[in-house]
């Protein structure tokens, strides 16, 4: 089972690479763009068929495996449902 991992700078914190790419659009013409925000994504092949077990289990990733710093980093996981 596949499942994705968005994790994002939390509002509070200054996201400068945002800042760089945002700043880089509008240099390019982009004037339309009012913000801009750099994060990552992952995605997770799990073995698991069931649901609720592999997001638990990405749950576990996230908390214990390093995945994200919960200080600076808010993380939402994504199903294919």
């Amino acid at each position: 089972m596949k499942l994705g991992v968005k994790i994002m700078p939390r509002e509070v914190i200054l996201d400068t690479q945002g800042r760089a790419v945002e700043a880089s659009m509008k240099s390019n013409g982009f004037n339309t763009l009012s913000q801009c925000r750099v994060g990552k994504f992952i995605e997770l092949t799990l073995t698991t068929t069931e649901a609720s077990q592999a997001k638990a289990e990405v749950e576990k990733m996230l908390k214990e495996g390093g995945l994200y710093n919960p200080l600076i980093e808010r993380y939402e996981i994504q199903t294919g449902e």
